[in-house]
């Protein structure tokens, strides 16, 4: 997935699938942010279909551009998006406030980021079998603010399923990161269409109240 446009587009429309069926289980409003993940993730891989075919020259440079900074934008927000989703699910009240101050944390960083974009210069290419997207962003805490938004919300959470998966994006991140700096944001979708599997497995279980430990 993600290594070719045709990879994208199947991959989209599975993942999206996968996002429909996790916004049918989601059983409050509350839970809504993170049966949406899904959904989100198969649309960011759609979108960077967009991307190859206008790298490629298959569809007209203005589109391809657009869909650069749509699928920037959307990998921008994640920071913000995760702590909030993680928050809506959570039924610990010692352990919200805590998550509460990753909202901000990743609404400081999704602010940042975003602004990199809206000033540019964005650039992508094809870089080997992945596209490496180049965004002026300053400095390096940046990026150490967004892991923190988004797998710190995961590993702060009560249940423990969902820690799990704070503990398996920080080492999805690690090993992204050692692959390939320049093509972290596209290898991504990799673990966000696991992701995506999972999300929709944790709403689908009747018993998930289960795995919650005290805070």
């Amino acid at each position: 997935m993600c290594f070719s446009p045709e990879a994208d587009l199947a991959a989209g429309v599975l993942v999206s699938v996968v996002g429909i069926d996790a916004i049918k289980r989601a059983r409050t409003p509350e839970e809504l942010p993170l049966a949406a993940l899904p959904l989100l993730f198969g649309v960011h891989q759609l979108i960077e279909a967009f991307v190859w075919w206008g790298l490629a020259g298959k569809v007209p440079a203005s589109l391809g551009d657009t869909a650069t900074w749509l699928y920037l934008a959307i990998a921008f927000l994640l920071p913000l998006w995760v702590p909030i989703a993680v928050r809506g699910v959570e039924p610990s009240p010692g352990r919200r406030p805590v998550i509460t101050l990753l909202v901000g944390v990743g609404l400081v960083a999704s602010i940042v980021l975003l602004g990199t974009i809206v000033r540019g210069p964005v650039d992508a290419a094809v870089v080997g079998h992945h596209i490496a997207y180049e965004v002026d962003i300053p400095g390096g805490a940046i990026g150490v603010l967004y892991v923190v938004a988004t797998c710190g919300a995961l590993l702060l959470s009560s249940d423990r399923w969902i820690r799990f998966f704070g503990v398996a994006n920080v080492a999805a991140v690690v090993v992204l990161v050692w692959l390939t700096v320049g093509g972290l944001t596209s290898l991504w979708c990799v673990w966000a269409a696991v992701t995506s599997v999972a999300i929709d497995l944790f709403l689908r279980d009747e018993e998930r109240h289960l795995s919650v430990v005290p805070a």
